[in-house]
């Protein structure tokens, strides 16, 4: 059965830090590229950091560019997203997706993260 399993997500304060886990099973996790997502009330889900299969390639959105840093640990079958200097618009309820280059994808159900005084 293929779970991606998110958490670390919580309240923090405006400038302080988080650290996402998505852990997967079920399917060969260093097959997969990994991709954090996240969804603000009211608005699309948007892409936020993804890693290639290897770790060897990243990219960021830029809203979170110099502030967010996505790693993999393909021996733990998990994917990770620092998230330092919050700001209150990162508030979303946080997935992680992974994707096989033959067209295989699964999604988290997703942790809530919000950033608030």
């Amino acid at each position: 059965q293929v779970q991606l399993v998110e958490s670390g997500g919580g309240l923090v304060q405006p400038g302080g830090s988080l650290r996402l886990s998505c852990a997967a099973s079920g399917f060969t996790f260093s097959m997969f590229a990994m991709t954090w997502y996240r969804q603000a009330p009211g608005k699309e889900r948007e892409l936020v950091a993804g890693i290639t299969s290897r770790g060897g390639n990243t990219n960021y959105a830029d809203s979170v560019k110099g502030r967010f840093t996505i790693s993999r640990d393909n021996a733990k079958n998990t994917v990770y997203l620092q998230m330092d200097s919050l700001k209150p618009e990162d508030t979303a309820v946080y997935y992680c997706k992974a994707d096989s280059n033959w067209g295989q994808r699964y999604w988290g159900q997703g942790t809530q993260v919000t950033v608030s005084s």
